[in-house]
């Protein structure tokens, strides 16, 4: 339960009356959902719920924070905001900007739990009046099409079982289709049904046997094989190495001529995934947080280092 400061920090900081930046940064990185969650209640002004009875973010608030906030803003909208919603606002932003940020899409359909991504899609329908898939259907081209819509309707068996026998067939199936040459044509791993078949609809623990599989029978991993196909190549690594993608994204955001989109990726990461432990990842590179990285948002960037959410 948010304790009645907690709200009042919120409400002002929201209000234009005050940022208290070392409160609010607090409050950021030391809460999990379940406290955001009494918080947005106790800011009922920013916090609305639309006809069909699903919480969003009143649009006029997110705009009037620009000013107040600067460059904080995104990490303080995305951590505050419902993950439904906010995930379902990131796809749609990834889909008016086109190809190269469809990345997004595949990181969030790939490392959320089947439940949370169904979340978001609920959230999608809500907010746009449209589904997700609709809108990916329609906006997306090529064999990338086919690939994002399937796993953002993916709905994964999130148990422990593994049918290993299943595991190495799949396996195979990959490397052969990665290595397909059609005369002189190398066709696109992307482009083979089975592999969007077995990458959109295994469970994640499978997945990682595949992978191991894979590894065994190539002397390469999938994604190694993978260098010219970005996308499939980040789909892999979000669903069966995704701390690797995770390292990447810290990695690519803090180099010293890092570019405005790889510093949006970790603002990303760092508000959104509450249920992955960044606490190692982000102690590699605490060195270059404290050197390269400004104000406050340093301090959300080092409060994963001491996380102790309630």
């Amino acid at each position: 339960m948010a304790n009645p400061c907690e709200v009042e920090v919120l409400n002002n900081a929201l209000s234009g009356i005050g940022v208290d930046e070392k409160s609010l940064v607090s409050i950021l990185t030391k809460s999990q959902n379940e406290h955001k969650k009494s918080m947005r209640k106790g800011c009922s002004k920013f916090f609305l719920e639309d006809e069909r009875q699903f919480e969003r973010w009143n649009d006029s608030a997110i705009k009037s924070l620009k000013a107040e906030f600067k460059l904080f803003k995104d990490v303080v909208v995305l951590s505050l905001m419902h993950p439904w919603e906010r995930d379902a606002r990131l796809l749609k932003k990834a889909l008016k900007k086109g190809l190269p940020h469809y990345n997004v899409i595949v990181e969030i359909a790939c490392t959320r739990s089947s439940d949370q991504l169904l979340g978001a899609r609920k959230a999608y329908h809500s907010l746009f009046d449209r589904s997700t898939e609709e809108d990916l259907a329609s906006h997306v081209k090529g064999s990338e099409r086919k690939l994002l819509v399937a796993l953002v309707s993916a709905y994964r068996y999130e148990g422990p079982k593994v049918k290993e026998d299943a595991a190495k067939s799949e396996a195979k199936a990959l490397l052969n289709a990665i290595k397909n040459n059609n005369g002189d044509h190398k066709k696109k791993a992307m482009e083979e049904d089975e592999v969007i078949w077995i990458l959109t609809t295994r469970s994640k623990p499978h997945l990682k046997v595949v992978y191991e599989q894979y590894k065994k029978i190539s002397a390469k991993t999938i994604t190694e094989d993978l260098e010219v196909e970005l996308l499939l190549k980040e789909t892999v690594e979000c669903l069966c190495t995704p701390q690797t993608y995770f390292t990447r994204v810290f990695d690519t955001a803090l180099r010293e001529d890092a570019k405005e989109d790889a510093k949006k990726a970790l603002t990303r990461l760092v508000a959104t995934q509450e249920d992955v432990d960044l606490k190692g990842i982000a102690a590699k590179f605490e060195d270059k947080i404290k050197e390269r990285v400004k104000g406050a948002y340093k301090d959300v960037l080092l409060g994963v280092l001491a996380d102790d959410r309630q």
